[in-house]
């Protein structure tokens, strides 16, 4: 087979070696722009994982890796004046120029032709190729997201003894320094900022012996009396790659030219050696290049896209560190810092230095005992998700929220002995707060023939059976979300097609303007004076009739496209009149509705707020958007804001992922300065300890895992060895020991 790579970087040099090495008849030729001995940068680094799948594609190129790492077990975090330590984390970093060189000395070594300092225009001089590496990095044809930030890739004489972070302010703003030991007395030093304090600071006009003058007497302490060193080191911003496909033909792509992944979690050779392995593994397999590059492709991206999930996190945590800096305790930023892709959780941190997570955990119970005015015992500390939280006067005894989860088996919006059971049996599991179904304020205002209600008087009894089985068998509270479906009523039940309308006995919807949710929905009528009078009058009754059933707590229902929620999204609200245009007037209504059900509500209790902190699409509503409606609603009183996103429209595309919703609950609760509850794949405690413990959310609610399990809560209790007392009727459970087969 011919093979060419255009491109001598570790992914084609790699994947050179691999190949010539399983079939020396290989024709291979490897091109490079650039000399053997120049590069881009100072140092890399692999994770101990990353080393051992090293060590079984090719042992000899491993070993004599083996022979230039520098290996460290800490991460020091350098923030307001203290160096924070953790360990356990095995990592190793070394020379890229070292790398290079015994990438090249490899294949040379097996028969691998390498061509440096020729530029490839096109691929007509390659025509006679099998396979074609495009490996040439992000100077491939690119299609990147250029991020905001700006940073520098310097090096440095200090060999710092740990992944060093440093966090730094000057007059000009926020400074962030990523640094690690590449050899025994080198280091790589990269600086990062926003595009905002590198203009301040002037650095928009430095060139490279500016730039090291600027830094090293910026960071004179932390550098000890070393020098900085330059390599083409000018300030840039990071891309993004993602393609749609990978191969085309018989080219296909590798490394930085197909993906990119940030620095902050030091992956890019990492994937890019990783590509070269998984691609010869596959050619060898499947033999035919179009069946081995669709192979290739197939069984490489899921893993490719989870880590550049968790990376775009972690590179978003740095272009948003202003948000923490100052506002979180050493202790806590330390945890935000080191979770930040949401990979890493509480659990995990705790496997590699239980000495630091021990002291995170102590801190995290006197937080909640000032918070909460709540003792709580601290000999050991409880897990994070077991501290207490106060709202106004209602004290929920841990973090464990069960989520709104509509149930559609209402008789007229009576709830019957499926809402009892339901609720109840995960109140006696364990939850905190215990949520019921969205419970619309009218007959109009419901989902679907099924959906629950609170409207009649009878309502209020239904509901009342089920509030005092929670109070009087389980320390859960319980809290009535109230809402109005609007444009996405008079539909069917889940189970019968999800948002499709009834075949027949529909009624009239009203939404903020008459834009029908699908083209075959029904058109609902554009809300008048008098439709809003009403509606905001029925969701003050309702209110009042919570009181009446004895609910903790009331949440509005502002997401998901329904009533209020059309309001504020551009994409449902197109009207020309005072409640509509700006954000200020699309939210005019929804703040109404609040005003009217808080003036009824008692002050004592709490309230939250559902809002989706995102459309998920072009023209909608976006994460500082949704800021801007947390600041308005905490100026109107409310207690907390429920962060979920999308389903505003069904042409929506959301990113999912681990977490996924979470950074917006986090943004949200440090720039609108109120609580938070996180929603969006929280699935496990490591998950929810994590969240607690590193400032994400106050709240974490979990829908699907509470209807796979719901005792989840107690059996999380459990798998941590932390006693959560069981009603007196279960008493005997203590003695029992589950079995796993």
């Amino acid at each position: 087979m011919k093979i060419v790579s255009i491109g001598g970087g570790p992914a084609g040099l790699y994947f050179a070696l691999l190949m010539k090495k399983a079939d020396p008849a290989h024709d291979i030729v490897v091109v490079e722009r650039n000399r053997a001995d120049d590069t881009f940068g100072f140092g890399v680094v692999f994770s101990d994982a990353t080393l051992e799948g090293f060590a079984e594609a090719d042992r000899e190129t491993s070993e004599e890796i083996a022979k230039s790492l520098a290996h460290w077990d800490d991460i020091d975090i350098h923030y307001r004046g203290e160096v924070l330590t953790s360990t356990g984390h095995g990592f190793s970093g070394m020379s890229r120029q070292r790398l290079l060189d015994i990438l090249q000395r490899r294949c040379t070594a097996l028969g691998v032709s390498l061509r440096f300092q020729q530029e490839v225009a096109d691929l007509d001089a390659y025509r006679d190729a099998d396979l074609i590496l495009a490996a040439d990095g992000v100077n491939s044809t690119v299609r990147a997201d250029w991020r905001p930030n700006k940073f520098v890739w310097l090096g440095t004489t200090y060999p710092y003894p740990a992944f060093t972070f440093i966090f730094k302010e000057s007059e000009h703003g926020l400074w962030r320094v990523h640094a690690y030991r590449y050899d025994q007395s080198m280091s790589t030093f990269i600086l990062e900022t926003t595009e905002a304090t590198w203009r301040r600071a002037g650095l928009d006009q430095a060139d490279e012996d500016q730039t090291l003058a600027f830094a090293e007497r910026l960071f004179a302490e932390e550098l000890r009396g070393h020098r900085l060193l330059k390599n083409r080191s000018l300030w840039r911003s990071f891309p993004t790659v993602r393609n749609g496909c990978w191969h085309h033909g018989n080219v296909v792509l590798l490394g930085d030219a197909a993906h990119t992944a940030h620095f902050s979690i030091g992956s890019g050779t990492k994937l890019a050696m990783e590509d070269a392995i998984a691609l010869a593994r596959a050619l060898q397999r499947h033999g035919e290049v179009p069946k081995a590059l669709s192979a290739y492709e197939e069984e490489r991206r899921p893993g490719v896209e989870a880590l550049q999930r968790a990376a775009q996190v972690s590179l978003e945590w740095f272009e948003a560190t202003e948000r923490y800096h100052g506002r979180l305790g050493p202790l806590q930023f330390a945890v935000s810092l080191l979770t930040r892709s949401l990979r890493v959780t509480h659990d995990s941190l705790r496997l590699r230095d239980p000495g630091f997570v021990s002291r995170v955990d102590r801190w995290l119970v006197s937080e909640a005992e000032r918070q909460s005015r709540v003792a709580v015992p601290a000999a050991p500390a409880p897990p994070p998700m077991f501290t207490p939280f106060r709202l106004r006067e209602l004290v929920l005894p841990n973090r464990v929220v069960v989520s709104s989860m509509c149930q559609y088996s209402a008789e007229d919006g009576a709830p019957d002995d499926w809402h009892l059971v339901h609720l109840g049996s995960r109140a006696i599991g364990g939850a905190g707060l215990v949520m019921t179904e969205m419970t619309d304020v009218s007959r109009e205002g419901r989902i679907s023939p099924g959906c629950a209600g609170m409207y009649k008087p009878e309502h209020v009894t239904a509901w009342k059976r089920i509030v005092d089985f929670v109070h009087g068998h389980s320390p859960a509270k319980i809290g009535l979300q109230l809402a109005h479906a609007g444009r996405k009523g008079s539909t069917r039940r889940l189970w019968e097609g999800i948002d499709e309308p009834l075949p027949s006995g529909n009624w009239a919807l009203v939404s903020a303007s008459p834009i029908p949710y699908f083209p075959h929905s029904q058109i609902p009528r554009a809300m008048e004076r008098g439709d809003m009078e009403a509606v905001r009058d029925d969701f003050a009754r309702a209110a009042r009739m919570a009181e009446e059933a004895g609910f903790d707590l009331l949440e509005l229902h502002f997401a998901h496209g329904y009533l209020l929620a059309s309001f504020l999204s551009p994409l449902t609200n197109r009207r020309a009149d005072a409640y509509g245009g700006s954000l200020g007037n699309r939210a005019r209504f929804p703040l109404e509705v609040f005003d009217a059900v808080r003036a009824v509500w008692p002050a004592a209790r709490p309230m939250s707020v559902r809002i989706s902190a995102t459309d998920w699409a072009e023209g909608g509503m976006t994460p500082g958007d949704a800021v801007e409606v947390a600041r308005l609603l905490k100026a109107h009183g409310c207690d907390i804001v429920d962060v979920s996103a999308g389903q505003t429209v069904p042409e929506q595309k959301p990113v999912y992922g681990r977490l996924f919703q979470t950074p917006f609950a986090d943004r949200i609760r440090h720039e609108a300065d109120i609580p938070t509850m996180t929603v969006g794949n929280v699935a496990s405690y490591a998950d929810v300890n994590s969240i607690i413990a590193a400032g994400r959310a106050d709240l974490c609610v979990l829908a699907r895992a509470h209807l796979y399990d719901p005792y989840w809560t107690r059996h999380a209790a459990y798998e941590q060895g932390y006693d959560l007392p069981w009603p007196d009727q279960y008493v005997s459970v203590q003695g029992f020991t589950p079995r796993l087969r």
